[in-house]
């Protein structure tokens, strides 16, 4: 995979942090995260891989992305929801592939990712970070 390249995973098994349909049963309803993946997919730009992940285990949450390439720095957003924060991931991701070792300053990135970063893991190749 180019360096160049980043995985945007998002968590298909994502529900709403609102509560779903009473009426729906849980097979019937398409879930928020599988909106949020087919979404991202029909506007991701180039050099950024939109991968379907079945759970990200932050379902207290809402929907739920992360962010990684080599060498860099992985993040985890929560809280989105397919109708509101396509931009935002998309604008999020595009600076996330632009920094060095994934790491945006806190007031460059989009309000939403400033408010709703679930977790920051090291990069696999730096051991002593």
């Amino acid at each position: 995979m180019p360096s160049d390249t980043v995985d945007l995973l998002v968590c298909t098994t994502c529900r709403s942090a609102t509560p779903a349909n009473p009426l729906a049963t849980p097979d019937a309803e398409i879930r928020p995260g599988t909106e949020l993946v087919q979404a991202l997919q029909r506007a991701a730009p180039e050099g950024l891989r939109v991968l379907a992940v079945e759970c990200l285990s932050n379902c207290s949450r809402g929907c739920t992305v992360a962010l990684r390439k080599p060498g860099a720095w992985t993040y985890v957003y929560g809280n989105l929801t397919p109708e509101i924060h396509v931009p935002a991931i998309l604008e999020g991701a595009q600076k996330y592939r632009d920094a060095e070792n994934g790491l945006v300053p806190w007031r460059e990135r989009p309000e939403h990712f400033r408010k709703n970063c679930i977790a920051r893991i090291p990069p696999l190749e730096a051991p002593n970070v």
